[in-house]
């Protein structure tokens, strides 16, 4: 089973998968698909998120947007409260991933998220759900679209995905794979700028920079609280 599928099976008797979609629907509408961050942008956090059991444990890594160098990185451990339900993963992540960001010192300018932004099918993906709840700047990038047809491959490497006559995302071939990646608006930023920036992070490898340190992390502490357990 995939670390992201683990932990508890059972939703609380209170939460309504239901209700959730309608939620959905209802937060999508408030999601600024408009650029709503500084021209010279200066730091980004990647935020990734693994399960052992009953415990969520998240990682946030800010990055230099010119060197690349790790600026700061916060753990947090918290109890999981939700299943692995498709569809609703961010009713899942979006606690531990608000607790290690709540730890940094650094205020990022965008937020680089393992999951999808308005490629979704009620338009609220985790990383629009938390640029909503931070009110900050976000961006889906996921290896597999939820949602939506591929278009043509243009000049830049990108192909739009639509859904219902909307463009959802682009799925992004890097330099180093010929397989894409997804990426999605989240909140606060338009969908040529979230290619921009995650283009600035794909040079050497397929999965942008922020995300594969975050992950390479939480990984890491995965590992540790397994031994003790």
């Amino acid at each position: 089973m995939s670390p992201r599928k683990a932990g508890r099976r059972k939703a609380p008797e209170s939460f309504s998968v239901e209700k959730a979609h309608a939620a959905q629907l209802a937060m999508s509408k408030h999601v600024i698909t408009e650029d709503h961050l500084p021209n010279e942008i200066r730091h980004v956090a990647g935020v990734d998120v693994t399960y052992t059991k009953d415990q969520s444990i998240s990682v946030v890594v800010v990055l230099n947007h010119e060197s690349l160098s790790i600026n700061e990185y916060k753990v947090a451990y918290t109890k999981t409260k939700f299943p692995y339900v498709p569809t609703l993963l961010s009713f899942r992540e979006l606690h531990p991933s608000f607790a290690s960001i709540k730890k940094l010192e650094q205020h990022p300018d965008v937020f680089l998220v393992d999951g999808q932004g308005i490629m979704h099918q009620n338009r609220l993906g985790f990383a629009s759900h938390l640029g909503l709840v931070l009110k900050a700047p976000t961006i889906g990038v996921a290896k597999r679209p939820l949602t939506g047809k591929v278009g043509e491959y243009n000049e830049a490497n990108w192909a739009p995905i639509t859904d219902k006559n909307d463009i959802i995302g682009a799925a992004l071939l890097t330099e180093r794979s010929k397989k894409p990646i997804y990426v999605s608006v989240g909140h606060m930023i338009s969908l040529k700028r979230a290619l921009d920036i995650v283009k600035h992070y794909t040079n050497d490898h397929r999965i942008p920079k922020p995300l594969r340190i975050a992950h390479r992390l939480v990984t890491k502490e995965r590992r540790k609280l397994q031994k003790v357990e």
